[in-house]
């Protein structure tokens, strides 16, 4: 069963900080250093001092960005930078944007949900990698807080919910322009009826992340060390649950952008992962035009769309090759361990088949060769720059296979998966009080 509660959600206090704009940050996972820079320049009370605080050389285990955040997160409740409401509520989100020239508006609400440890009703999708999970419990650990919250998707085609939760709702608590130039906007619902309606309108149904998956296991590794530490077994005490955000699958504001692989290999040569990728694929060189990184990432992207076939893209120095599957039953005898499914995913074909048989990267070195971004430019301007030897592009998940495969129990590859809008962080937070 799904179980979720309103809460007590900290905010920023608009009556301290009159323009909510320079303090709110992108998710910490999206933060290169130059954006953490800004951000920090943006206002003294900038979110990102929370959530990815800058490091020094002379940090110890005594002092170090956690304990930082640790004494920020406390200052700034006790100054009135935050504040917390008596009564629970469910928070109610909107983004309002723009992509493709395409306006969508994504609807949402913040909830506590309680953890679901064997992932009975709530389904993962992708692999996760460790060190993540090691830098986002750290935080928890010091700040007995969710900082930000996971995106979780339900299924509801009638779209009841968000019908319910519209009517409900009037004027918004929070209204930002974030770091994307998306319009933010934030509710709070205490109506207990309709708090309850909800409540009930989802209990029977399965959740499956969108967004998260580091963070919920991190979720649930830190509940498990709360109780041993505290001895409380209390099947609702705080750290049982996690702040989420729910959102309608359905729903039309939802879009998945595809992220693309960064490789650094010693001693790689692009003609022997050519020869080898013959068996498998039709290969296409293409010249590179012009030097604008942007519009070459663009280009690429053009000449991999389809609707027929499984076809990737390599970048390496000022040339790109386009991949075009021959049989998608070679996967058959490379992976005959999971469903039809997930053989015939792009980002499985491109795991099987390029990393793993071609490039010998696998499950237990992948985080040694692979980086990722969700950038078109940046797999060709990262390649040029000398940061990685080779990028492969591939196009975006569908929405109905991610379905599916959380469906059946099985994982995709890690960074499967990218939901665009991007949540704000800085907007809600839920801390663990016992």
């Amino acid at each position: 069963m799904v179980d979720i509660s309103p809460f007590k959600g900290i905010t920023y206090n608009s009556e301290k900080i009159k323009n909510l704009d320079v303090v709110m940050s992108p998710p910490y996972d999206i933060i290169s250093e130059e954006m953490q820079n800004k951000l920090y320049d943006n206002h003294q009370n900038n979110f990102v001092r929370l959530i990815l605080g800058k490091q020094f050389p002379d940090d110890n285990d005594d002092k170090n960005r956690y304990t930082r955040a640790k004494k920020l997160f406390d200052e700034w409740q006790k100054q009135g930078i935050f504040r917390q409401p008596e009564k629970t509520a469910f928070y109610p989100y909107k983004i309002d944007y723009k992509i493709k020239n395409q306006k969508k508006t994504m609807n949402g609400f913040f909830v506590l949900l309680k953890l679901d440890p064997e992932y009975k009703t709530v389904k993962a999708h992708e692999k996760t990698l460790t060190k993540p999970k090691a830098d986002r419990l750290n935080l928890m650990r010091a700040c007995d807080a969710n900082l930000e919250p996971i995106e979780l998707l339900y299924v509801d085609k009638d779209d009841k919910i968000r019908k319910t939760i519209d009517k409900a709702i009037s004027k918004p608590i929070v209204k930002v322009e974030g770091y994307d130039g998306f319009t933010h906007t934030l509710w709070k619902l205490d109506d207990e009826k309709v708090v309850n309606e909800i409540v009930n309108e989802l209990k029977d149904k399965e959740l499956y992340i969108a967004d998260g998956h580091h963070r919920y296991q991190t979720s649930i590794n830190f509940a498990k060390e709360k109780r041993e530490k505290t001895g409380v077994t209390d099947l609702n005490a705080p750290f049982n649950y996690i702040m989420v955000i729910i959102a309608n699958i359905f729903d039309s504001g939802l879009s998945i952008l595809p992220t693309h692989r960064l490789v650094k290999m010693p001693n790689f040569r692009i003609e022997e992962l050519l020869e080898k990728l013959k068996r498998y694929f039709i290969i296409e060189e293409k010249i590179v035009k012009g030097t604008d990184s942007d519009l070459i990432g663009k280009q690429i992207m053009k000449d991999i769309e389809t609707k027929t076939y499984h076809k990737f893209a390599i970048y390496y120095k000022k040339k790109y090759y386009v991949l075009t599957l021959k049989d998608e039953k070679v996967m058959d005898t490379v992976a005959i361990d999971h469903s039809k499914t997930w053989r015939t995913l792009d980002v499985s074909i491109l795991h099987k088949l390029i990393l793993e048989q071609s490039l010998g990267i696998n499950d237990k070195n992948i985080e040694e060769h692979v980086k990722y971004t969700r950038v078109d430019g940046e797999t060709v301007k990262f390649v040029d720059e000398g940061k990685f030897d080779v990028s492969f592009l591939i196009n975006a998940t569908k929405i109905e296979e991610l379905k599916t495969i959380a469906e059946a129990g099985e994982h995709m590859p890690q960074k499967s998966t990218y939901f665009l809008p991007k949540m704000l962080s800085g907007l809600v937070m839920y801390k663990m009080d016992l």
